[in-house]
């Protein structure tokens, strides 16, 4: 089905679409589930995804799809339990000797894939590789406050920081490899990831598929599942129908609304609902001569109906975001600046801006704007449906979708005006840093629009520096303020986590950041 190029956003055409798309797929009827010899009659579970892995080393991962098969094949320090709190993985303990100095005791007996022992000197060349400027890893700005990391004996680990980093722990969930692979300094490991994982690497079809067998020497427990098969299929309809016929086993989010009611009536599915951290959000170029000006980017803002977006859309499966931060979070605050949906002020504050509209309500436009987004069903309908909002108010936007790891790269290069990502497994406010401090642009973070503020730098590091919660809150709080006020993004929403899964999965624990640890821990009830 392919949609229109310019769409009018109207829920009438909006549920036809869908309506289309659902009668395809309604004619698969009662699949028996028998696909390619039932793989999950045989321990094996296929889960869709909705976009490409760009890579399987975790010293690179930053995408979605990435990060979540990453973290079935390595292990890291720490990790995060589904209420997002910090627990042991790799290190049976740790103590903090004083505000610089931290010591990571490691399990014992943990080997790699490959039948070697994981040791100190692992985790140290993993760290030490990240923090290579020459190897270019997009977590390097994580540890820039790291002077040291030491091994002090085969199973004890020291990290030496510049000054105190309240939030240092939090990046230590990055999976370790082998420090053969780490002092090689080779550009990514994807070819023959090695891990410590529950899971442990056997193929990856670029663009397909990527297969993974259970560890049998996982030091948790040899899985239950055989293996799990990962296969990238971009369209959110082919992607049920296959869920139908039995070719995939366990599908999250990206599901049409009205093909979730119908999957939700059916004994062979079982549907899981959970309030998620994910957030999504449309992008600006600072640097551009058009966005930079604040007037625009406001007047954007008051054009977007998020809530239309939200109910026709995505379901009503998401809340209107405020900020990065979700209500789930210690320090979300939640009295920012909002911008409610108001075209005519949208229209002033453009015409105030110096961009009047020349025909008035004629097809002639204030200015043009490219908006990029993904190959992704529900992706680009998103992008047509702000395409025809901002339209609405003098604003052209030349819609464009790519493969996923060129639209990925274009985004983190700078290459773009306008764009729409979610930022997943939000749990530390120190994310600000990583975001939006003028110091943490690309290849080294994530502030891809180039923000800068004096104000918010300073506030940032001093969160940073202090212990005290409370203390931290208070400048998040500020930080979430300045940047509500001055939007480096327009919030869009925080999505809901929906999991549909083949009725003999069982398990499996959503994530509000929405990782698939937790198939680790499933097994097939036959």
């Amino acid at each position: 089905m392919k949609l229109k190029h310019r769409w009018t956003f109207d829920i009438h055409q909006a549920l036809a679409l869908v309506a289309v798309a659902l009668c395809a797929w309604l004619f698969v009827g009662a699949a028996s589930g028998c696909a390619e010899g039932d793989l999950l009659a045989k321990g094996i579970v296929v889960v869709a995804l909705e976009s490409n892995p760009t890579t399987l080393d975790p010293r690179l991962a930053t995408d979605a799809s990435s990060a979540r098969i990453v973290q079935l094949l390595f292990n890291g320090l720490l990790r995060k339990d589904p209420s997002g709190r910090l627990v042991p993985d790799l290190a049976d303990s740790w103590d903090q000797k004083d505000e610089v100095t931290y010591v990571f005791h490691l399990k014992k007996g943990v080997r790699f894939h490959d039948g070697s022992e994981c040791d100190a000197g692992d985790v140290v060349s993993t760290f030490r590789s990240i923090m290579d400027p020459s190897f270019g890893s997009p977590l390097r700005g994580s540890f820039a406050m790291v002077a040291a990391v030491d091994a002090l004996d085969d199973s004890t680990v020291r990290f030496r920081l510049k000054e105190p980093f309240a939030s240092f722990l939090v990046s230590l969930d990055v999976g370790i490899v082998p420090s053969a692979m780490a002092e090689s300094r080779q550009e990514d490991s994807s070819a023959h990831p090695i891990g410590t994982g529950p899971f442990r690497f056997v193929s990856w079809q670029r663009g397909e598929a990527v297969r993974l067998e259970a560890n049998p020497s996982y030091f948790e427990g040899r899985p239950r599942l055989q293996g799990l098969h990962f296969k990238v299929i971009l369209d959110s309809t082919v992607r049920v129908l296959q869920l139908r016929k039995g070719t995939v086993h366990l599908l999250q989010n990206e599901i049409e609304p009205a093909m979730l009611e119908d999957l939700e009536r059916r004994a062979r599915f079982r549907t899981i609902k959970s309030e998620g951290t994910s957030y999504s959000y449309l992008g600006f170029n600072l640097r551009d001569p058009i966005l930079k000006s604040l007037e625009v980017r406001k007047a954007i803002a008051h054009a977007i109906d998020r809530q239309a977006l939200i109910d026709h859309l995505l379901g009503g499966l998401a809340i209107p975001a405020t900020g990065v931060l979700s209500p789930m979070n210690w320090a979300y605050e939640k009295d920012v600046t909002t911008y409610e949906y108001d075209p005519q002020k949208a229209r002033r504050l453009l015409d105030e801006a110096g961009y009047p509209d020349p025909d008035g309500e004629g097809p002639a436009k204030r200015f043009e704007l490219s908006y990029k987004t993904s190959q992704n069903d529900i992706r680009r309908r998103i992008g047509e449906a702000l395409q025809a909002q901002l339209e609405k108010v003098g604003i052209g936007i030349d819609m464009r979708s790519y493969e996923w790891a060129t639209f990925f790269s274009d985004i983190r290069n700078g290459n773009f005006q306008l764009y729409t990502l979610s930022w997943v497994g939000i749990t530390d406010p120190d994310i600000f840093h990583y975001l939006f401090h003028s110091k943490s642009v690309p290849p080294h973070g994530a502030n891809r629009g180039y923000y800068s503020n004096e104000r918010v730098d300073a506030l940032i590091t001093a969160a940073r520096r202090t212990q005290d919660p409370l203390v931290r809150k208070g400048l998040y709080s500020a930080v979430q303020k300045i940047l509500a006020d001055e939007l480096p993004y327009v919030s869009l929403w925080y999505s809901m986590n929906v999991v549909v899964m083949d009725a003999r999965i069982r398990g499996f624990q959503p994530y509000p950041s929405g990782d698939l640890i937790s198939l680790k821990d499933v097994w097939i009830e036959q």
